[in-house]
């Protein structure tokens, strides 16, 4: 679920909105590259052009229980630097601990930035709940 772009679309919405430019679509699962988009607040305010940069790094301090990371280190016009790493660790009871962290650089924007994207991964993370939760 969280390898397909659909995915990413569905739980950014209505918030963000994400249009592949190059190339012209997403991957069908993700996969490691850079990948160039138009973003749009609500839909309706561009926010310009995004490099969304998709790697696959080790996990780090994996005792061997399995899980991912996703890393996008990303950049756009508001933001030089948006690092965003996803962890995805397997729990008890076939459950999953999901982890945002993301780091962003906006020159003087940086604050309002960054509170942004605590609310929006917020946000994320309460629509993947629901989704994984079959609501």
């Amino acid at each position: 679920m969280l390898m397909d772009p659909a995915t990413l679309q569905h739980v950014a919405a209505p918030i963000l909105r994400f249009r592949p430019i190059d190339p012209p679509h997403w991957p069908a699962p993700w996969q490691e590259g850079d990948y160039l988009a138009s973003v749009r607040l609500f839909g309706i305010l561009p926010l310009g052009h995004q490099w969304i940069r998709t790697r696959f790094p080790p996990l780090p301090d994996n005792d061997g229980a399995g899980g991912f990371a996703v890393r996008d280190n990303g950049s756009g016009r508001l933001a030089r630097v948006w690092d965003h790493w996803v962890f995805a660790r397997p729990q008890a009871a076939g459950r999953t601990s999901y982890t945002d962290r993301v780091h962003v650089e906006a020159g003087l924007l940086t604050p309002l930035v960054w509170a942004f994207a605590q609310g929006f991964y917020r946000w994320r993370q309460a629509r993947l709940r629901k989704l994984a939760a079959g609501s």
